[in-house]
């Protein structure tokens, strides 16, 4: 691995934890405690996911101002709610379960392997989750992160520059010193084009049993790994 690689920053949402079967859990629980039958929770997270990147492109393309994840989230889940004919439910319990994407599940390797990355690199998020997201998932999960950055600090959401270059800045380090850990090639083209080097781990299990991109590198990444232990194998950790 070249020496110049200060910061390991990892996409957090699919690449550290497993937000489809997490937040499907969280819809089965959520449905049971208030009485609510025929809803496919799988298609309720899927659909929920599903509004991500349109809701953070009313951001990106300046529809609306800086408006956090959590807040995006919420949006997403008031659209849900309705189009799933989900009624009745007090506002403390809606809130709670927008909170379920502070409970995601890590993949099962992702604690040993990043552990292991700890003990030579720094270790930053750079997700676009906000930072009261990221701690809780980190402090529920045991995800050894050194900080957390990414989207909230920089103001930006991937994949635009400043969430890439202005987390290397926090870290005091050039782009070319960090590198970021995904399991989308999309994350690692737009590091990769603003400086940052790359290291692509699969995860193949993401979008369920019928996931068709993303099984393998479709660019000259730095590194390419299994999960996160096999990446610490390779970068000598």
């Amino acid at each position: 691995m070249p020496p110049e690689v200060k910061a390991l920053g990892f996409d957090v949402f699919g690449t550290v934890v497993d937000w489809r079967t997490s937040i499907t859990r969280e819809g089965e629980a959520f449905g049971r405690a208030h009485g609510i039958s025929g809803v496919d929770w799988v298609t309720f997270a899927e659909a929920w996911r599903g509004l991500y990147q349109p809701m953070m492109n009313k951001v990106r393309h300046g529809e609306i101002g800086w408006t956090k994840l959590d807040d995006l989230h919420r949006m997403a889940l008031d659209q849900l709610l309705k189009d799933f004919s989900i009624k009745g439910v007090g506002e403390a319990d809606i809130d709670h379960f927008n909170r379920a994407w502070h409970r995601l599940d890590p993949w099962p390797d992702a604690v040993a392997g990043l552990t292991r990355l700890k003990r030579t690199y720094v270790l930053t998020t750079l997700s676009n989750g906000n930072v009261a997201l990221m701690v809780n998932m980190a402090k529920r999960g045991g995800l050894p992160w050194d900080v957390i950055l990414g989207a909230e600090p920089t103001r930006h959401y991937k994949p635009q520059r400043e969430a890439y270059t202005g987390t290397a800045e926090y870290l005091g380090i050039r782009p070319e010193e960090l590198m970021l850990v995904a399991a989308h090639n999309g994350d690692l083209k737009a590091a990769s084009g603003f400086g940052l080097r790359t290291a692509f781990v699969p995860r193949p299990k993401e979008h369920g049993p019928g996931q068709t991109k993303d099984l393998a590198p479709d660019g000259a990444w730095d590194v390419v790994a299994q999960d996160f232990v096999d990446l610490a194998e390779k970068l000598g950790c």
